[in-house]
């Protein structure tokens, strides 16, 4: 039990073979479009897809060694470990102007990865790989305790919401995973987090720029708290009550915004936590939202790129799989 906000957490639900048939078409898709490199990349941010490529083909449950991606999987933890730079980034600056989205959407993946690694001499080098990653994340952390788009020395300690939130769900996947994670980091993060909630209990985009709650935001931050094991604080209910108003009603036509993959990407994993009550009705209406725009070719369109939307809708889709620890409680 979550401290007694949520009922017992869902796994292995029973799947709808329409939505089987979506998922299967759109890990097809995704390992059909890998380069021949390894990677992804929509916008140029191949280290940012190429993580979240391979993160929704582990959501199916291939490994780098078993299942059907196997080999898609390996080639893309070899293209991430490949742009490891000697101060612990997984990305390049050079090329990458929001270069803090892949080194955080890295660790989640290779941090999932390294739970399932078999081969002695890959789970060293993840291992040594990742916790390189970790120091620097912790290096780039800002005097606010979040992240901008770049690390604090190299954007002059801007900060924001959405890149705070991807690292934080890495750091608490390496910390998972085994890798040691100073606690005063996560800890600075969730105070960020607390100091950007605004009177209606949502987040505002950046700790410089308080008082417009962002729901895509707010819901992120829950996901990323509830990663960080904060599911009791006296910040997270008002929270909730943000998100059930603003985002749990799918397709009624009520509301519009922006961003709406990266929303439903983190929201879901909020409504997941709570139980069967609440994930199954709304599972319901968000797979049947998803499968309904998907094309003809197994992949979805939409904002950023093509790589982006799918990974984003199949590792939505397939959440109740429950494969991950890091979407697990």
């Amino acid at each position: 039990m979550l401290g007694g906000l949520f009922s017992e957490p869902v796994r292995a639900a029973k799947r709808n073979p329409k939505w089987e048939k979506a998922i299967t078409r759109g890990l097809q898709w995704v390992a059909r479009n890998q380069s021949s490199l390894g990677h992804w990349t929509a916008a140029m941010y191949p280290t940012a897809m190429t993580a979240l490529g391979g993160t929704a083909l582990i959501c199916s449950g291939s490994t780098t060694t078993q299942g059907p991606y196997a080999r898609n999987i390996r080639r893309a933890v070899d293209y991430l470990i490949s742009k490891c730079r000697s101060n612990g980034l997984i990305g390049d600056p050079l090329t990458d102007n929001r270069y803090t989205y892949g080194h955080g959407f890295s660790m989640l993946f290779l941090s999932q990865v390294l739970g399932e690694e078999e081969d002695a001499e890959r789970r060293e080098e993840l291992i040594q790989v990742l916790s390189r990653a970790v120091e620097f994340s912790g290096k780039a952390q800002t005097a606010s305790g979040g992240w901008g788009y770049v690390s604090a020395k190299d954007g002059n300690n801007f900060d924001e919401g959405s890149t705070t939130i991807t690292q934080v769900q890495g750091l608490r996947g390496c910390r998972n995973a085994g890798i040691p994670v100073p606690g005063e980091v996560i800890d600075r993060a969730k105070q960020y987090i607390y100091k950007c909630k605004n009177a209606d209990g949502g987040i505002s985009y950046s700790s410089r720029n308080r008082g417009s709650s962002r729901p895509a935001i707010t819901a992120a931050a829950l996901a990323s708290l509830f990663n960080a094991g904060d599911y009791d604080s006296k910040q997270v209910p008002p929270m909730m009550e943000y998100c059930k108003k603003n985002l749990y009603r799918i397709g009624d036509g009520s509301r519009s915004f922006g961003h709406w993959h990266y929303t439903y990407l983190y929201y879901s994993q909020v409504v997941y936590r709570q139980g069967r009550e609440l994930w199954n009705p709304f599972r319901d209406k968000l797979c049947e939202r998803i499968i309904g725009q998907q094309q003809s070719d197994g992949g979805w369109t939409g904002n950023i790129g093509p790589i982006y939307v799918t990974s984003c809708n199949l590792i939505m889709l397939q959440l109740d799989k429950a494969y991950l620890p890091i979407y697990q409680r």
